[in-house]
Protein backbone atom coordinates (compact mmCIF):
# COMPACT_ATOMS: atom_id res chain seq x y z
CA UNK A 1 0.00 0.00 0.00
CA UNK A 2 1.21 3.30 -0.97
CA UNK A 3 2.76 5.28 2.04
CA UNK A 4 6.39 6.23 0.65
CA UNK A 5 7.68 8.34 -2.21
CA UNK A 6 7.71 6.73 -5.21
CA UNK A 7 11.47 6.94 -5.22
CA UNK A 8 12.09 5.78 -1.96
CA UNK A 9 10.25 2.87 -1.73
CA UNK A 10 11.70 -0.04 -0.04
CA UNK A 11 11.05 -4.09 -0.10
CA UNK A 12 12.00 -7.20 1.40
CA UNK A 13 11.27 -10.44 -0.49
CA UNK A 14 11.45 -14.11 0.95
CA UNK A 15 12.64 -16.62 -1.67
CA UNK A 16 14.38 -15.48 -4.43
CA UNK A 17 15.46 -18.48 -6.31
CA UNK A 18 12.64 -18.02 -9.05
CA UNK A 19 9.46 -15.87 -8.17
CA UNK A 20 11.22 -13.84 -5.75
CA UNK A 21 13.92 -13.57 -8.12
CA UNK A 22 12.01 -11.96 -10.69
CA UNK A 23 9.79 -9.57 -7.87
CA UNK A 24 13.18 -8.19 -7.20
CA UNK A 25 14.40 -7.40 -11.00
CA UNK A 26 11.11 -5.56 -11.65
CA UNK A 27 11.35 -3.44 -8.36
CA UNK A 28 14.67 -2.65 -8.72
CA UNK A 29 13.70 -1.75 -12.05
CA UNK A 30 11.35 0.40 -10.79
CA UNK A 31 13.41 2.47 -8.91
CA UNK A 32 12.93 0.27 -5.38
CA UNK A 33 15.41 -0.62 -2.80
CA UNK A 34 15.28 -4.27 -2.23
CA UNK A 35 16.56 -6.86 -0.08
CA UNK A 36 16.31 -10.63 -0.99
CA UNK A 37 15.82 -13.25 2.13
CA UNK A 38 16.96 -16.52 1.40
CA UNK A 39 18.74 -20.14 3.27
CA UNK A 40 20.77 -20.98 0.17
CA UNK A 41 24.31 -19.22 -0.78
CA UNK A 42 22.98 -20.31 -3.97
CA UNK A 43 19.75 -18.21 -4.03
CA UNK A 44 21.36 -15.47 -1.96
CA UNK A 45 24.24 -15.12 -4.63
CA UNK A 46 21.60 -14.60 -7.17
CA UNK A 47 20.22 -11.50 -5.20
CA UNK A 48 23.39 -10.14 -5.30
CA UNK A 49 24.12 -10.48 -8.95
CA UNK A 50 20.60 -8.63 -9.37
CA UNK A 51 21.61 -5.75 -7.32
CA UNK A 52 19.81 -6.17 -3.80
CA UNK A 53 20.68 -6.70 -0.37
CA UNK A 54 21.23 -10.30 0.29
CA UNK A 55 20.09 -11.30 3.59
CA UNK A 56 20.29 -15.27 4.97
CA UNK A 57 16.97 -15.96 7.07
CA UNK A 58 14.57 -19.35 7.55
CA UNK A 59 10.81 -18.07 7.04
CA UNK A 60 9.59 -20.59 9.23
CA UNK A 61 10.97 -18.83 12.02
CA UNK A 62 9.65 -15.79 13.32
CA UNK A 63 12.53 -14.77 15.22
CA UNK A 64 14.67 -15.21 12.18
CA UNK A 65 11.88 -13.33 10.13
CA UNK A 66 11.92 -10.59 12.49
CA UNK A 67 16.00 -10.15 12.57
CA UNK A 68 15.73 -9.79 8.87
CA UNK A 69 12.90 -6.96 8.68
CA UNK A 70 15.08 -5.24 10.91
CA UNK A 71 18.20 -5.66 9.02
CA UNK A 72 16.27 -4.33 6.03
CA UNK A 73 14.80 -1.73 7.44
CA UNK A 74 18.16 -0.16 9.22
CA UNK A 75 19.45 -0.40 5.61
CA UNK A 76 16.92 0.97 3.97
CA UNK A 77 15.06 3.18 6.21
CA UNK A 78 12.18 0.91 6.39
CA UNK A 79 10.28 -1.26 4.74
CA UNK A 80 6.98 -0.69 2.48
CA UNK A 81 6.65 -4.01 0.99
CA UNK A 82 7.14 -7.72 2.21
CA UNK A 83 6.51 -10.73 -0.20
CA UNK A 84 6.55 -14.07 0.80
CA UNK A 85 7.43 -16.15 -2.15
CA UNK A 86 9.63 -18.83 -0.43
CA UNK A 87 8.97 -22.47 -0.60
CA UNK A 88 8.28 -24.04 2.68
CA UNK A 89 9.10 -27.45 2.17
CA UNK A 90 12.68 -27.43 1.58
CA UNK A 91 13.99 -31.45 1.97
CA UNK A 92 10.58 -32.30 3.91
CA UNK A 93 8.45 -33.59 1.14
CA UNK A 94 8.37 -37.50 1.81
CA UNK A 95 6.16 -40.09 -0.60
CA UNK A 96 3.87 -39.10 -3.17
CA UNK A 97 3.64 -35.73 -4.77
CA UNK A 98 0.97 -33.95 -2.61
CA UNK A 99 1.18 -36.55 0.29
CA UNK A 100 -1.05 -39.55 -1.55
CA UNK A 101 -4.46 -40.86 -0.65
CA UNK A 102 -5.83 -40.21 2.46
CA UNK A 103 -6.40 -43.74 3.71
CA UNK A 104 -2.87 -44.82 2.63
CA UNK A 105 -1.32 -42.50 3.53
CA UNK A 106 1.73 -42.82 5.82
CA UNK A 107 1.78 -41.95 9.49
CA UNK A 108 4.01 -38.54 8.98
CA UNK A 109 2.26 -37.40 5.61
CA UNK A 110 0.62 -34.53 6.84
CA UNK A 111 3.78 -33.16 8.81
CA UNK A 112 5.65 -33.17 5.46
CA UNK A 113 3.28 -32.00 3.55
CA UNK A 114 0.70 -29.86 5.56
CA UNK A 115 2.37 -28.44 8.08
CA UNK A 116 5.15 -26.36 6.53
CA UNK A 117 3.04 -24.19 4.23
CA UNK A 118 1.12 -22.95 7.48
CA UNK A 119 4.00 -22.39 9.45
CA UNK A 120 5.75 -20.74 7.06
CA UNK A 121 2.52 -18.28 6.19
CA UNK A 122 2.18 -17.52 10.19
CA UNK A 123 5.73 -16.92 10.68
CA UNK A 124 5.91 -14.85 7.77
CA UNK A 125 2.46 -13.10 8.43
CA UNK A 126 2.89 -12.74 12.41
CA UNK A 127 6.38 -11.44 12.48
CA UNK A 128 5.92 -8.79 9.12
CA UNK A 129 2.61 -7.66 10.89
CA UNK A 130 4.34 -6.66 14.37
CA UNK A 131 6.91 -4.80 12.48
CA UNK A 132 4.52 -3.21 10.21
CA UNK A 133 2.46 -2.04 12.85
CA UNK A 134 5.40 -0.58 14.91
CA UNK A 135 6.65 0.83 11.91
CA UNK A 136 3.86 2.96 11.57
CA UNK A 137 3.18 3.63 8.39
CA UNK A 138 1.48 2.02 5.37
CA UNK A 139 2.86 -1.01 4.26
CA UNK A 140 1.66 -4.07 2.18
CA UNK A 141 2.59 -7.97 2.95
CA UNK A 142 1.88 -10.28 0.42
CA UNK A 143 1.86 -13.90 0.56
CA UNK A 144 2.32 -16.37 -2.06
CA UNK A 145 0.26 -19.93 -2.08
CA UNK A 146 -1.15 -21.93 -5.30
CA UNK A 147 -4.45 -22.98 -6.31
CA UNK A 148 -4.35 -25.91 -3.65
CA UNK A 149 -5.50 -22.94 -1.31
CA UNK A 150 -8.95 -23.35 -3.28
CA UNK A 151 -9.98 -26.70 -3.73
CA UNK A 152 -8.92 -30.25 -2.68
CA UNK A 153 -7.84 -32.66 -5.19
CA UNK A 154 -7.60 -36.59 -5.13
CA UNK A 155 -4.11 -37.46 -3.56
CA UNK A 156 -3.25 -33.84 -2.83
CA UNK A 157 -5.80 -33.30 0.00
CA UNK A 158 -2.74 -33.26 2.33
CA UNK A 159 -1.13 -30.60 0.79
CA UNK A 160 -4.45 -28.77 0.01
CA UNK A 161 -5.07 -28.83 3.86
CA UNK A 162 -1.80 -27.01 4.25
CA UNK A 163 -2.57 -24.55 1.23
CA UNK A 164 -5.78 -23.92 3.04
CA UNK A 165 -4.09 -23.05 6.24
CA UNK A 166 -2.08 -20.42 4.59
CA UNK A 167 -5.09 -18.87 2.89
CA UNK A 168 -7.09 -18.70 6.90
CA UNK A 169 -4.12 -17.38 8.43
CA UNK A 170 -3.56 -14.59 5.15
CA UNK A 171 -7.55 -13.96 5.88
CA UNK A 172 -7.36 -13.32 9.11
CA UNK A 173 -4.56 -11.12 9.25
CA UNK A 174 -6.03 -9.31 6.71
CA UNK A 175 -8.84 -8.35 9.24
CA UNK A 176 -6.70 -7.63 11.68
CA UNK A 177 -4.15 -5.29 10.66
CA UNK A 178 -6.40 -3.54 7.70
CA UNK A 179 -7.91 -0.36 9.72
CA UNK A 180 -3.81 -0.08 10.89
CA UNK A 181 -3.15 0.91 7.01
CA UNK A 182 -1.44 -2.26 6.64
CA UNK A 183 -2.31 -4.34 3.80
CA UNK A 184 -2.31 -8.00 3.41
CA UNK A 185 -2.56 -9.92 0.25
CA UNK A 186 -3.05 -13.43 -0.73
CA UNK A 187 -1.98 -13.88 -4.10
CA UNK A 188 -2.64 -17.24 -5.76
CA UNK A 189 -1.17 -18.55 -8.66
CA UNK A 190 -3.30 -21.41 -9.41
CA UNK A 191 -0.68 -22.94 -11.72
CA UNK A 192 3.07 -23.60 -11.77
CA UNK A 193 5.70 -21.25 -12.62
CA UNK A 194 7.73 -21.22 -15.52
CA UNK A 195 11.30 -20.96 -14.52
CA UNK A 196 13.38 -18.30 -15.01
CA UNK A 197 15.66 -19.82 -17.13
CA UNK A 198 13.19 -21.19 -19.24
CA UNK A 199 13.94 -24.55 -19.37
CA UNK A 200 10.97 -26.77 -18.34
CA UNK A 201 10.82 -30.07 -16.79
CA UNK A 202 9.42 -32.71 -19.21
CA UNK A 203 5.88 -32.91 -20.01
CA UNK A 204 5.13 -29.28 -19.30
CA UNK A 205 3.14 -26.82 -21.80
CA UNK A 206 4.14 -23.01 -21.29
CA UNK A 207 1.00 -22.30 -21.65
CA UNK A 208 0.11 -23.95 -18.75
CA UNK A 209 2.55 -22.56 -16.55
CA UNK A 210 2.30 -18.47 -14.85
CA UNK A 211 4.77 -16.16 -16.35
CA UNK A 212 7.05 -15.10 -13.06
CA UNK A 213 8.07 -11.76 -14.66
CA UNK A 214 3.83 -11.09 -14.76
CA UNK A 215 3.45 -11.89 -11.22
CA UNK A 216 6.11 -9.78 -10.29
CA UNK A 217 3.76 -6.89 -11.85
CA UNK A 218 0.78 -8.50 -9.72
CA UNK A 219 2.97 -8.07 -6.72
CA UNK A 220 3.70 -4.66 -7.68
CA UNK A 221 -0.11 -3.82 -8.83
CA UNK A 222 -0.88 -4.95 -4.75
CA UNK A 223 1.90 -2.60 -3.67
CA UNK A 224 0.67 0.49 -5.87
CA UNK A 225 -2.73 0.38 -3.81
CA UNK A 226 -4.07 2.49 -1.81
CA UNK A 227 -6.70 2.96 0.88
CA UNK A 228 -9.85 2.93 -1.19
CA UNK A 229 -8.53 0.09 -3.44
CA UNK A 230 -7.28 -2.28 -0.90
CA UNK A 231 -7.42 -6.46 -2.91
CA UNK A 232 -7.01 -9.00 -0.13
CA UNK A 233 -7.08 -11.87 -2.49
CA UNK A 234 -5.82 -11.60 -6.13
CA UNK A 235 -5.85 -15.21 -8.30
CA UNK A 236 -3.94 -15.90 -11.48
CA UNK A 237 -4.57 -18.83 -13.91
CA UNK A 238 -3.00 -19.24 -17.37
CA UNK A 239 -5.66 -19.57 -20.13
CA UNK A 240 -3.56 -22.92 -20.63
CA UNK A 241 -4.63 -23.77 -17.06
CA UNK A 242 -7.88 -25.76 -16.29
CA UNK A 243 -9.87 -23.15 -14.30
CA UNK A 244 -12.60 -24.25 -11.66
CA UNK A 245 -14.57 -21.38 -10.73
Amino acid sequence: MTGAPQESRSALVFGARNLGRAIIELLLERGWKVAGAAVSDATLDGVREAGALALRTDVTDQASVTRTLADAAAAHGGVDLVVNAASAYGGRRTGPFGGGPIAGAAPDAFDAWAEAPARSAFSFLSAAGAFAVQQGRPATLVQVTGGSSRRAMPGRGLWAAGAFGVRAITQAAALELREQGIQVALLIVDAGIEPLSGELRPGARREALADPHRLAEAVLFLADQDERSATHELQLTPLGETWVP
